[in-house]
């Protein structure tokens, strides 16, 4: 039809890319050093491009709406404060004086987090947590190291089954699982196994038209049903695992049986492996995440049956609330600061340390810097983040005390309204 289409792989100037939408693989392909922000019509902050964008380290603002987005034309001058979510076209020049200071600003704070690359997450009085990130890919290992992450804390590994048109092999996958624990060396790399349906459609995976993906047929639910699927990468996980310290996580457990059919299948793995005489790690760790509110409510008898709990906080805000997050026009429902939520978090953390196990956040929550003294005051051991977020929450930690932490906890706890509590801890 004539219908171009944009590579975001070949732009070679500096641009600010104003779209509909763009895909995660849209989002992974862009050129950092080219694309200097990107501003969409659809999408939510957690939707997987505005969280590959901020691994990516790449300002964005998603969701604006058509009747921004049709003002928009080419060669215009734009400004894009991807802090606030404002967007400028064509801005005069007392906006662009403004925004030339923020930007000078901007670059000395984040020349003085520089300082914090090789410090411990520590309180004042000697409390230590682990501070690690969130990656997609092998690119995404370097910015979680330049920024002083201590390892891995959630390897969303189904961009290896995105961009083609068959599933990975095991040989494939072992590949990019061992390079990532031998370029993270003793750090702890989590590899969350396949955690596709919901919003991540692969082309060559029939799945059936669902009313409500999101509470679908998805994730673990998908594996365990698929050994053609769910074999391969346990075998290339446990394979990977004797190059490194790797650790196992499953997604989207809400039940016991689950969890105990997952960790039966790699038992069973892990038999053939043997019998194969192939070298694999015996001693893996084996976590799952929490995403579900009925996983929060049994993860005393969860606990029981893993090393670690990793709380998926995307997931479990929308289920929680009752809100797609994908859908902008109830995005004010989905709410981070929920008095339910953070109940459900602190639950979580209990349970996990009165069986003696840790319990870390892989959500977007664990980058926000406003909730790490209520999330270090709960108990929380690990926070994983974009790369880009690492220093400033360790930043934050480094300035307080246990002692302080856990009275803004008890007191965030008391309040009724997600508005309190976002005023509360934002003071």
């Amino acid at each position: 039809l004539g219908i171009k289409s944009l590579d975001t792989s070949m732009i070679n100037e500096e641009v600010i890319i104003v779209a509909h939408d763009l895909t995660p693989s849209d989002t992974a392909q862009l050129d950092t050093d080219k694309v200097l922000a990107f501003v969409t019509r659809d999408g939510s902050r957690t939707s997987h491009s505005a969280i590959m964008a901020r691994s990516l380290g790449i300002p964005s603002v998603v969701g604006v709406g058509s009747e921004l987005i049709e003002k928009a034309e080419k060669e215009m001058e734009i400004i894009v404060d991807g802090n606030s979510g404002k967007v400028y076209f064509n801005p005069d020049q007392a906006t662009l004086d403004e925004y030339n200071e923020k930007l000078e600003e901007y670059k000395v704070e984040q020349e003085r987090l520089k300082a914090f690359k090789d410090k411990k997450a520590e309180t004042g009085d000697g409390h230590q947590v682990e501070v690690v990130g969130n990656m997609g890919n092998l690119k995404d290992i370097v910015p979680i190291l330049d920024n002083g992450g201590e390892g891995v804390g959630l390897f969303r590994s189904e961009f290896l089954y995105m961009d083609r048109s068959e599933l990975p092999t095991e040989e494939e996958q072992f590949e990019v699982y061992k390079e990532a624990a031998e370029k993270m060396g003793e750090r702890p790399v989590i590899i969350r196994t396949l955690d596709v349906g919901g919003d991540k459609e692969l082309p060559y995976l029939d799945f059936p038209e669902e009313m409500n993906p999101f509470l679908g047929y998805r994730a673990i639910r998908v594996c365990l049903e698929r050994d053609d699927i769910f074999k391969p990468q346990l075998r290339a996980l446990l394979r990977a695992g004797s190059y490194g310290n790797i650790k196992i996580m499953f997604p989207m457990i809400a039940t016991l049986e689950e969890l105990k059919a997952a960790k039966a299948k790699v038992e069973e793995v892990k038999a053939e492996l043997k019998e194969e005489e192939v070298e694999y790690n015996e001693n893996i760790d084996i976590g799952m995440m929490i995403e579900v509110p009925a996983a929060v409510m049994i993860a005393d008898q969860l606990a029981k049956e893993v090393d670690f709990f990793s709380i998926g906080t995307n997931d479990l805000i929308q289920y929680t609330t009752a809100t797609d997050r994908m859908n902008e026009q109830i995005a004010d429902l989905y709410q981070p600061f929920h008095p339910a939520l953070l109940r459900l978090i602190k639950k979580v953390v209990d349970a996990a340390h009165e069986e003696g196990k840790w319990a870390g956040m892989c959500g977007e929550m664990a980058g926000d810097k406003r909730l790490a003294p209520f999330l270090l005051g709960v108990g929380l051991d690990e926070f994983s983040m974009s790369a880009v977020s690492i220093p400033e929450v360790k930043d934050q930690i480094r300035n307080m005390s246990l002692e302080e932490a856990e009275e803004i906890a008890e007191e965030t706890l008391s309040y009724s309204t997600a508005r309190e509590v976002e005023k509360f801890l934002s003071e």
